[in-house]
């Protein structure tokens, strides 16, 4: 994915119905989702269980961004379904390279979440560990929470120290604000409700490339 602006679908629910059915929508039109998965402690909110993800196999590839306190519990479950990256949240402040190793150890690709206010240095020493950095565009936890434009110029920051290094945005994207997200040099841009609540999700995903390929 580096090296391009793909758009992907962020999908988040607590209803395992409704993942299969959000699953299946987006592999009409798309070849690579985001799984968003919240505990109600790390964020406020809750969405689907270790249990739900049980004999899923996701059609198209998947990341998954863990918003919980604990990452590991996870990885079986997502390894099963077929997903390719594990994304954990820098601000849980466990034992990082032991997490780092343990998602390496399923053969997945290692990614860290960073929330608005954290700072690139307070990170950056695990920068060459990972495969990439995934801003969070909006303070972590519900579905259509408020853009934070300030993290643009935090990506445009760290790609001038790491141009080379995976970068995601997650959080707040829309149609009216997706240029200028482009413009700061991310590769990849999650796109949760606008795409997901629309009333015609296939139609949301293609408006919102059409508009990076003007």
């Amino acid at each position: 994915m580096k090296g391009q602006r793909n758009v992907v679908p962020a999908i988040l629910t607590d209803k395992r119905e409704e993942l299969l059915k959000m699953v299946n929508d987006c592999s009409n039109f798309c070849s690579y989702i985001q799984i968003d998965i919240m505990d109600g402690k790390f964020v406020p909110s809750k969405s689907i269980s270790v249990e739900d993800l049980r004999n899923i196999s996701f059609p198209v590839k998947s990341e998954a961004h863990l918003m919980v306190e604990e990452p590991l519990e996870w990885l079986e479950a997502f390894k099963a379904a077929g997903s390719s990256r594990i994304i954990f949240h820098f601000e849980i402040q466990k034992e990082y390279l032991k997490i780092i190793n343990a998602i390496r150890k399923q053969n997945l690709e290692v990614g860290i979440a960073i929330n608005p206010s954290t700072r690139i240095n307070d990170f950056s020493f695990l920068v060459d560990k990972i495969d990439c950095v995934l801003f969070m565009s909006v303070v972590p936890g519900f579905y259509g929470s408020k853009f934070i434009p300030e993290v643009l110029d935090k990506i445009k920051e760290f790609k001038k120290l790491h141009p080379d290094k995976c970068t995601g945005i997650d959080g707040g994207v829309k149609t009216d604000n997706v240029i200028a997200v482009a413009q700061s040099s991310v590769d990849y841009i999650c796109v949760g409700s606008a795409i997901l609540k629309a009333a015609d999700p296939k139609n949301a995903y293609c408006k919102i490339k059409n508009l990076l390929n003007e």
